[in-house]
């Protein structure tokens, strides 16, 4: 494994990686991703070796903008409506694939859709650019764990499975893109993201969202898109959510807003292991740009569990929940 700096030389040989089949970690706006040329069928099978990753949890296909996208993935007038609002930006749309798409059918598990998105990061620009190829691209971390926001992240979490790690700095957004499959009538939200629902509505209309059964989780169904598994996300120490407080001194609390002052009169344990806060003024923005941060930092100090304060669920909301619940449901 080698770490780079994201600079012209660095961006310059981990395209060339990508164009000899390598995997390059790399920065997006969301997450780091861990990225293969999506035309290369042996290099997408190395992405679910590295991560650990089952073949039936689809990838992400990245490009820099729409005109390449156009030559695997079928737009419709509502994609491309979203796609002209969006794009470079952190919303994935699951289209109908082109019959003679040049990405490989491991990206799709096996499906007739694809996963496609255009990032709104600099350093995920340039590199895709000067690779020339489509880039399969999941979060660049061992499948299941927490997703990586920082290239020292991903360097502990797979060692040396990435051939080459871009150090961008850490990830502005902090949560994964949003999901939205356009392969019915009516749009349905597989995954929420940094893009709100709201946000969306407002540019193709009414959105449906996919029901708690969540489709492909049984062992070797494909599922519609990454990001859906019930399990996911997960520190090593359990997560209690919607507690507020550690109260006992084994425990770790990740906060949000005001924070409790530990002792007998607050009912909060005095010896707890540690305290981190999302956001001290409670700003939702702030907190899904730390979630992951400070839950590798808490992880790290090996508590008996972490206590999770409750997060409004309205907002970019939705999304920190849906990444906390399914951090708590242990496989």
């Amino acid at each position: 494994m080698a770490l780079r700096p994201a600079d012209g030389a660095g961006i310059a040989a981990a395209a060339a990686r990508l164009r000899r089949g390598g995997l390059v970690a790399f920065p997006t706006e969301t997450v780091y991703g861990l990225g293969a040329d999506a035309g290369d069928d042996r290099a997408v099978a190395r992405i679910f070796g590295a991560k650990g990753r089952p073949r039936f949890n689809p990838l992400i296909v990245h490009a820099p903008d729409l005109a390449a996208h156009r030559a695997w993935a079928v737009f419709d007038e509502r994609a491309l409506r979203l796609a002209d609002a969006f794009w470079p930006g952190a919303l994935t749309l699951v289209l109908p694939r082109t019959p003679d798409a040049p990405v490989s059918r491991l990206v799709s598990a096996g499906l007739d859709t694809v996963a496609v998105r255009a990032p709104d990061h600099p350093v995920a620009q340039a590199l895709m650019r000067a690779a020339g190829c489509p880039v399969a691209a999941p979060s660049a971390n061992r499948s299941g764990r927490l997703s990586p926001t920082e290239a020292g992240h991903v360097a502990a979490s797979l060692g040396g499975a990435a051939d080459l790690i871009l150090d961008g700095g850490p990830c502005p957004g902090g949560l994964e893109s949003t999901v939205l499959s356009l392969t019915g009538e009516v749009p349905v939200l597989l995954r929420p993201g940094l893009v709100s629902r709201d946000t969306i509505e407002s540019a193709v209309g009414p959105v449906e969202t996919a029901g708690p059964a969540l489709p492909g989780t049984l062992p070797g169904t494909p599922l519609e898109s990454p990001g859906m598994l019930a399990a996911h996300y997960a520190p090593r120490a359990p997560l209690r959510l919607e507690a507020g407080a550690a109260q006992e001194d084994g425990e770790a609390l990740l906060a949000f807003g005001a924070a409790p002052t530990p002792g007998p009169a607050s009912g909060v344990a005095s010896g707890y292991a540690a305290v981190r806060n999302l956001s001290p003024a409670g700003d939702l923005t702030e907190a899904a740009a730390n979630l992951f941060r400070l839950l590798h930092e808490l992880d790290a100090l090996a508590p008996d569990a972490i206590a999770v304060a409750p997060v409004p669920e309205d907002g970019l909301g939705v999304a920190i929940n849906d990444r906390l619940r399914r951090a708590a449901a242990r496989d």
